[in-house]
């Protein structure tokens, strides 16, 4: 489930009804408690959370959550070292600090079962270093892109081999260059280092899109540029033109969901 999905906090929780992990600290932990007690859940339901890049609306909170949880926090040496130096992070940091390996990462949840599997990609942002993730927990392979400048090749790689991806729908281009942002924060949006369009969305999906993928989930939508609504039915569009056989298309076969930008979603089963 996402507890936050947006410009003021990102937050995704996985759980396999043993452990669980959660990617980005955008939530403070007073709002998380909330969240996870809701559900049924506890601040003990995850053992260890990964991190994309180090903009504020994805670690604001995650010195408050190593000061009080003490968990090991997962992200690449380059993201450590400037988390180290962060002002949100750097008092509290240390001593969780663990090192993503370049290849294959498996965090020990602590449960007795084999853990998830983690890899990370590094994608184009105007961050330290922004990574995407590609998890495998048993039989299942998930997919999580939220910040990115344009789609790589790996990206697409590994999205091409997921059951459920989480891929960045933020802005739709009429409503960008039409509205009030100054030239120079809309360029820095669409001109490859900032965040995909509701089209480069759906393109990436067309290219992506493989029979055994049933989950994609749209996140980080933007709140002045984009509506949940165009972002859908943009990919939706794209889903419609890819034929699945027996007269139906993607479209059909596969769950779309748009995530809240402030709010949880509902619990999604994978």
């Amino acid at each position: 489930m996402s507890f936050s999905s947006g410009s003021n906090g990102n937050c995704y929780f996985l759980h396999d009804g043993m452990g669980g992990i959660i990617i980005d600290a955008g939530v403070s932990l007073r709002r998380l408690k909330k969240y996870l007690t809701e559900r049924g859940f506890s601040l003990d339901s995850f053992q260890a959370i990964l991190v994309t890049h180090d903009h504020l609306d994805h670690i604001r909170h995650l010195g408050s959550w190593c000061k009080h949880l003490k968990k090991p926090v997962y992200a690449t040496s380059v993201l450590h070292d400037a988390l180290s130096w962060h002002t949100f992070t750097r008092d509290w940091i240390a001593p969780c600090r663990r090192v993503l390996n370049e290849g294959e990462t498996v965090i020990d949840l602590g449960t007795g079962q084999e853990g998830p599997s983690v890899r990370y990609f590094v994608v184009p942002h105007d961050a330290t270093q922004t990574v995407g993730y590609f998890i495998e927990w048993g039989e299942t392979g998930f997919f999580l892109m939220t910040d990115a400048g344009r789609v790589t090749s790996e990206a697409l790689e590994y999205a091409s081999s997921a059951d459920a991806v989480v891929f960045e729908s933020n802005y739709d281009m009429g409503m960008l260059i039409g509205g009030p942002y100054p030239h120079e924060l809309k360029m820095r949006i669409c001109k490859g280092n900032g965040h995909l369009s509701n089209d480069e969305c759906a393109e990436a999906v067309r290219r992506f899109w493989h029979p055994g993928l049933k989950n994609i989930f749209l996140c980080h939508l933007s709140e002045n540029n984009n509506t949940p609504a165009l972002a859908f039915e943009a990919t939706a569009e794209a889903l419609r033109s890819i034929p699945a056989g027996d007269g139906l298309s993607a479209k059909d076969i596969t769950n779309l969901q748009t995530l809240p930008r402030t709010t949880p979603s509902q619990i999604y089963s994978l």
